[in-house]
C-alpha cells in the first residue's frame, strides 16, 4: 500500500504545482516530507467507476493521476461520510471519497487535507457546507457544479473551483461518472458537512 500511497502524491504534488499560485498557497503548509501511516484498505462499491474515469481523464493534466487510481487506488482506504439514512442506498452505491493526505489520510497533516471523491454516472450531491476551505479540481469533465444561490454550470477537467468557508455548494453528474481532488484547510478536516439540500 505504502509505494501506491507515495506514488501518488508524487503524481498530486506535480499536479497541484502548474494550477497556479491559489493553489500553490493553499497547500503550502504541506511538509517536504509528510510521515506516512500504515493503515488498512477499505473498498467500496463506487470503485467500480475508477475505470471510466480514468478513461474520461485521457488528454488531460489529472490523466496519470485517474490511471494510477484506476489500476491500485483499491488498495487505499475509502470512505463515506453518509449513510443510507442520510441518501438513499443509490448515492451510498455511488460515492465515497479517499483521504491522501490529512487528519486520518495516508500521509499526516493537521494543516491541510487532499484527496478524492468519486460520484457515479446521475447523481445529486445535494447542498451542503463546512467550516473549512476548500478547492476542487475536477479530474474528469461532464459535472454540473453549484456555489451559493447561483446556477448549476457545467465545468471542465483541471478547473479550480473554490468554495470558501461554509458556503454551500452542490454536484451533478450526467452520462459519465466524477472523479475530483479536494483540498481543505482550516476548520475541523475531519467534519461532517451540514446538508441543506436534498437529493434528488
Amino acid at each position: 500500500m505504502g509505494k501506491i500511497a507515495q506514488e501518488l502524491l508524487a503524481e498530486v504534488r506535480a499536479y497541484v504545482g502548474g494550477l497556479g499560485p491559489t493553489v500553490a498557497e493553499f497547500i503550502s503548509p504541506w511538509a517536504e516530507d509528510l510521515a506516512e501511516r500504515h493503515i488498512e484498505s477499505t473498498s467500496l462499491a463506487c470503485l467500480r467507476h475508477l475505470d471510466a474515469c480514468a478513461a474520461n481523464a485521457e488528454g488531460t493534466a489529472g490523466e496519470e493521476i485517474a490511471r494510477l487510481l484506476a489500476e491500485r487506488g483499491q488498495r487505499l482506504r475509502w470512505g463515506q461520510t453518509y449513510t443510507v439514512d442520510d441518501f438513499g442506498q443509490g448515492f451510498i452505491d455511488n460515492y465515497g471519497w479517499l483521504e491522501l493526505v490529512g487528519t486520518r489520510g495516508h500521509f499526516a497533516n493537521e494543516n491541510v487535507a487532499c484527496g478524492f471523491l468519486v460520484l457515479g454516472p446521475n447523481l445529486h450531491y445535494p447542498d451542503h457546507h463546512h467550516e473549512a476551505e476548500e478547492i476542487y479540481i475536477p479530474l474528469t469533465g461532464g459535472a454540473l457544479w453549484r456555489k451559493g444561490d447561483g446556477d448549476f454550470e457545467l465545468r471542465a477537467a483541471g478547473e479550480v473551483i473554490h468554495h470558501p468557508s461554509n458556503t454551500n455548494h452542490a454536484m451533478k453528474t450526467g452520462e459519465e461518472p466524477l472523479l475530483a481532488l479536494f483540498l481543505w484547510r482550516g476548520g475541523p478536516l475531519a467534519a461532517r458537512s451540514t446538508v441543506t439540500g436534498k437529493a434528488d
